[in-house]
């Protein structure tokens, strides 16, 4: 690796003290970010691959993108713990890939974590709209609420904010183990999940009596069901933006996110095997914005749908939550480095938390969420954020994958006597296995038109941040720990 001749500002001598961050976080409170920022996808999202696949196209699916993320946790896992700074992937392709690579890959991360919150509390409204009879025109009311409650807490410190996510992880998870028992007794598998036929046009349609085919749409089903298989899964890679929060990071960030996947990996078996096994049936379950809550009036009946609404909230709550914290470790790192404007990185004088980033994150998501809201009408704008933007959070989620594999490859191939508290037990084979299925999910993103125009507005968002980045940002650098360690790894390897 050549010596890394990056000019850095200079800056006052209180910079870092008034961008410090306070250690908190163990295993347990780590587990549960890592959790908590998925488990709305067990909620909803991961059923619209059922009309794409069918039930065992999408059970094929799931099982790819699991192997992929599997791969992936592992190698975050080592880098992590090698690299523990809040930076996360920014900060694994600074030190492999140059203060280019680092910005890029940032850059795909605050796609991810700046819209895939506005999704999860479009969800929410929708829901809470439903169980207190809301107006549809009063849905923008429960975004701003959900923002100024949620930054809120993450702003009043670290220690309420894992208190908090603790507990609506373990509520969110107690929901769905409710429904795993009631769902069993009453499921039928052949005659609810495989309900689903190829018609002569190749569209999906429903077979009221069930015994249809594990794979109707063949393995082309199976790649078109990849991009929502990803739900299940999606945003557990945010876990090791606590590093500076965590206790100690090299030995809990590597337990917390291996155990996060592990409970995520059951979670996900449970739901896509009952969910679809029990009334309406999958045909109809493949259309449905609230999965979850389709299958408890199954188990349960109407009568407690209102209740059961506000159950199912409690895992868009969680996600909600944890990736608003998420959003505002990311943007801190890279306006601490100076990739974005410095201001953002000034923690809370007594807090000792991100303030201005996470207000300034969520007020762009809520920008975007209300430009949407009143240029398309109150239902079209509905259908777009919870549509493209969803598409393009997973967009940018496939290319930071894609970016953190290949900055896992150089690092195990420059700095094979860098320090690594834990080791991928993949090696660089699982970092390929994580390059492949991105890119194939990426792919068939581009084939669907609705995701196609996600990615089209992703690649805008790049192309303004990257003239930024080479006209103005790349000269404002500064010395942060994820620089630093960059420039000692590339001068031990003259």
């Amino acid at each position: 690796m050549p010596v890394d001749h990056q000019p850095y500002n200079r800056v006052d001598p209180d910079y870092f003290t008034r961008r410090g961050l306070r250690r908190y976080a163990g295993v347990a409170s780590l587990w549960a970010l890592a959790v908590g920022a998925v488990i709305s996808g067990h909620y909803s999202g991961w059923n619209l691959g059922l009309l794409s696949g069918g039930w065992g196209g999408l059970a094929l699916a799931t099982v790819v993108v699991a192997v992929m993320y599997l791969c992936l946790v592992f190698c975050i896992a080592e880098m992590g713990a090698a690299l523990p700074h809040t930076g996360r992937a920014y900060s694994f392709a600074r030190a492999s890939m140059g203060p280019w690579g680092g910005f890029v890959t940032g850059l795909c991360e605050n796609v991810e974590y700046v819209l895939t919150p506005a999704v999860v509390v479009s969800f929410l409204a929708t829901y809470l709209a439903a169980v207190f009879e809301t107006p549809t025109a009063w849905l923008p009311a429960y975004w701003v609420a959900a923002y100024v409650v949620f930054v809120g807490l993450n702003i009043l410190g670290v220690e309420l904010s894992f208190r908090v996510t603790v507990a609506v992880t373990l509520a969110a998870l107690a929901c769905l183990v409710v429904f795993w028992i009631s769902a069993l007794p009453v499921a039928q598998f052949s005659r609810f999940a495989l309900d689903i036929g190829a018609a002569a046009d190749g569209s999906p349609t429903g077979l009221p009596g069930g015994g249809g085919p594990l794979l109707p749409f063949g393995l082309h089903g199976v790649c078109a069901a990849l991009p929502f298989a990803v739900w299940l899964f999606l945003a557990i890679e945010q876990l090791p933006l606590a590093a500076e929060e965590s206790i100690d990071p090299s030995r809990d960030m590597p337990r917390g996110i291996i155990a996060g996947f592990a409970t995520l990996v059951v979670s996900a078996a449970m739901i896509l095997w009952l969910n679809p096994s029990v009334a309406p049936g999958a045909f109809q379950l493949g259309a449905s914005g609230e999965p979850l809550l389709d299958g408890f009036r199954a188990t349960f009946g109407d009568g407690a749908a209102k209740l059961l609404a506000l159950v199912a909230c409690l895992g868009l709550v969680a996600s909600f939550h944890t990736i608003l914290f998420a959003k505002g470790r990311q943007i801190y790192s890279l306006s601490r480095a100076g990739y974005f404007p410095r201001f953002l990185s000034i923690t809370h004088a007594r807090r000792k938390t991100p303030h201005i980033a996470l207000v300034a994150g969520s007020t762009v998501a809520l920008i975007i969420m209300l430009g949407l809201w009143f240029a398309m009408g109150a239902d079209k704008g509905t259908v777009a954020i919870q549509g493209m933007l969803l598409n393009m959070a997973v967009a940018g989620a496939m290319f930071s994958y894609f970016l953190q594999a290949v900055s896992f490859i150089v690092l195990r191939r420059r700095l094979p006597d860098l320090k690594r508290p834990y080791r991928s037990p993949f090696g660089i084979a699982g970092a390929v296995v994580t390059l492949v299925v991105a890119a194939v999910t990426l792919v068939f993103q581009l084939l669907d038109p609705l995701f196609a125009h996600g990615v089209f507005w992703v690649a805008i968002w790049f192309v303004v941040g990257i003239i930024w980045f080479a006209l103005v940002g790349q000269n404002r650098l500064v010395k942060a720990p994820e620089e630093a360690f960059a420039v000692d790894v590339a001068g031990r390897r003259r």
